[in-house]
């Protein structure tokens, strides 16, 4: 509900997740991510965190920043964002 989207898609989202090897589960029971899971997870949040400083390095506030970046992180080529990565590494 938090999150605003159905138990049906919750349910469906995790039975994909299951079926591409990137988590186990058990009835009743939490969601663990496999090895597999979680390198991507780690990826993921690598970007996130990347394309986060360089936002707050050119001066967007913060909570601009957060909601800016949950959709840049996802389209960002890896050549920009090591372009992202060298120019927050310059700056410190």
């Amino acid at each position: 509900r938090r999150l605003g989207v159905s138990h049906v898609t919750v349910t469906r989202t995790v039975e994909r997740l299951a079926r591409e090897e990137l988590v186990t589960t058990r009835p009743y029971r939490s969601i663990f991510l496999t090895d597999r899971g979680r390198a991507i997870a780690l990826r993921v949040r690598h970007r996130h965190e990347v394309v986060m400083r360089f936002l707050l390095a050119l001066g967007v506030d913060e909570a601009t920043a957060r909601v800016d970046a949950e959709g840049i992180e996802h389209h960002v080529s890896e050549k920009t964002l090591a372009a992202f990565e060298r120019y927050c590494r310059e700056r410190r």
